[in-house]
């Protein structure tokens, strides 16, 4: 294990916990050194509970020194969960200014399994307000910027959580994906980010977006890192009525199998050419060939509904977060701003005034485009016929893994775009999502994980594997073995050929 325990990977700071060569205070206190040093620059921390972790660091200390056989494999390595998340005790805010100051009473079911399993929740990471967003910088409290270049976007919504993990802030993370939203800012970091199955990780105390979208899932920066996590949060709960009646599957067990001989891969044919950038179509087909090296039967696949996935989901997911949002009514909690010049306001004028002065342009473009689309005589015009076509794209899915075990696609069409260029122009950013959307809409897993650097800048590609749903275990036996290939061809992990935050930090 590397003497720089920020810079070493969850299963070999596990390792090193089970094994009584470091401890966990130790752990959490460099991480909290770390987040000290760079956080400044990178801003993917809203929250930092440093006392809650160390407390939680030396609880696990002591049941390791008293010989308890019962920690998990991940116990004492430390943690950042993504600001959708309700936390007890901690601020959860979902970047927006509605729930400045929010402290939940209760936790989420993920961050409740976190908590039981040992790992020390270092805090809550940036993200897009309520998670509309490509890039992070529809957050109230400031945009996180790209660890590789400290002028350019690390994605969204959940761009703090992958940033953290691509700083070295943390070597694990928590994200939710929507639409993309864990995997595209993992595509553009670095980093291995992963989408379960639907109904594979529960919902419970996720502040929702887009309720039969939202999925939580790992942001790490190795895959086996991801199924360790997986392991942790997966399963059912019965405090979540989407919730799989399953155990989390066996990714572990598939991510150090790694093995692709004799598996089918299927290159989506949509999801590629016009509108991809050049570099990051030439690092997927030189991964796309080392799966067919590797003993991997590669063939093309045409799902000709995805053309259609992103008009469907953009009308679906605010159509959703129109309904998700009306809670946020300045009666119950959160921010309460009186009118100007009313001496007596009634509720409605109050609950105007707070979402005027709470609520970002971003979530209010998209509680007008939902209210719209769910109004009479537009329902079936709009919504119902986004449902037809979200029909229509799970269908393709299934005569897809017809013919094949796994899809693969670019992540995301271009690599990390400079903060700023895309604000004023909605449509360009949601065309960011192009590749993810369809396995949200269809409720299938997906990964992405790093597939090199584009030649024209230098920054970050990833590549994205999809599987069955509840066939999770297949993303990590073919994106384990990817990963290694990857590596031993380029010599060393992409994240170590990163710029040093430092230097950029003094830039």
């Amino acid at each position: 294990m590397t003497t720089d325990l920020t810079r070493a990977s969850a299963a070999e700071l596990a390792d090193g916990l089970a094994r009584k060569e470091i401890s966990s205070v130790e752990l959490v206190q460099a991480q909290l050194d770390r987040i000290a040093a760079v956080d400044g620059a990178v801003h993917a921390f809203l929250h930092v509970d440093a006392e809650g972790a160390l407390a939680s660091a030396r609880e696990v200390d002591d049941r390791r020194a008293a010989g308890d056989e019962d920690l998990h494999v991940l116990a004492g390595v430390p943690i950042a969960v993504k600001d959708v998340m309700a936390t007890r005790g901690m601020p959860t805010t979902c970047g927006s200014r509605i729930l400045e100051g929010w402290v939940p009473p209760y936790d989420a079911t993920v961050v409740a399994r976190l908590r039981a399993a040992g790992l020390p929740i270092l805090g809550k990471t940036n993200m897009d307000e309520f998670a509309m967003g490509s890039s992070t910088e529809h957050s109230a409290y400031g945009p996180t910027h790209n660890p590789w270049d400290l002028d350019r976007i690390p994605g969204g919504s959940g761009g703090g959580s992958s940033a953290v993990v691509a700083a070295y802030e943390a070597p694990l993370a928590i994200g939710t994906d929507t639409g993309g939203s864990i995997r595209q800012p993992a595509a553009v970091t670095g980093t291995v980010g992963v989408k379960p199955t639907y109904g594979g990780v529960s919902r419970y105390g996720l502040v929702a977006l887009a309720s039969s979208l939202d999925q939580a899932g790992p942001c790490t920066r190795t895959v086996l890192d991801a199924a360790l996590l997986h392991s942790v949060i997966g399963g059912h709960d019965p405090m979540d009525s989407t919730s799989i009646a399953a155990p989390a599957p066996p990714v572990v067990e598939s991510a150090r199998r790694a093995d692709v001989a004799g598996l089918r891969v299927g290159v989506i044919k949509e999801l590629g050419g016009e509108g991809y950038q050049a570099g990051v179509r030439a690092r997927f087909d030189e991964a796309v060939a080392l799966l067919e090296g590797a003993g991997a039967e590669v063939v093309e696949v045409s799902c000709p509904s995805f053309d259609y996935a992103l008009a469907a989901y953009y009308l679906i997911l605010p159509s959703e977060a129109s309904s998700n949002l009306a809670k946020f009514d300045a009666m119950r909690y959160g921010l309460r701003v009186l009118p100007e010049g009313v001496d007596a306001p009634s509720a409605e004028q109050v609950m105007a005034a707070t979402r005027d002065a709470g609520f970002g342009d971003e979530v209010k473009r998209r509680i007008i485009l939902g209210t719209y689309a769910l109004s009479s005589g537009y329902y079936d015009a709009y919504y119902g016929q986004a449902q037809k076509v979200r029909r229509l794209i799970s269908n393709d899915f299934a005569a897809a893994f017809d013919k094949v075990d796994v899809l693969v696609s670019p992540t995301s069409p271009t690599t990390a775009f400079k903060l700023g260029d895309k604000l004023d122009d909605p449509m360009s950013m949601y065309l960011q999502d192009v590749a993810t959307i369809p396995a949200n809409l269809a409720g299938v897993p997906g990964m992405s994980l790093p597939s090199g650097l584009a030649d024209e800048d230098g920054l970050p590609t990833g590549i994205q594997i999809l599987a069955p749903a509840t066939q999770d275990e297949r993303l990590y036996g073919v994106g384990a073995a990817l990963e290694r290939m990857l590596v031993q061809s380029w010599g060393r992990p992409l994240l170590a050929q990163a710029p040093d935050l430092t230097a950029l930090k003094g830039a």
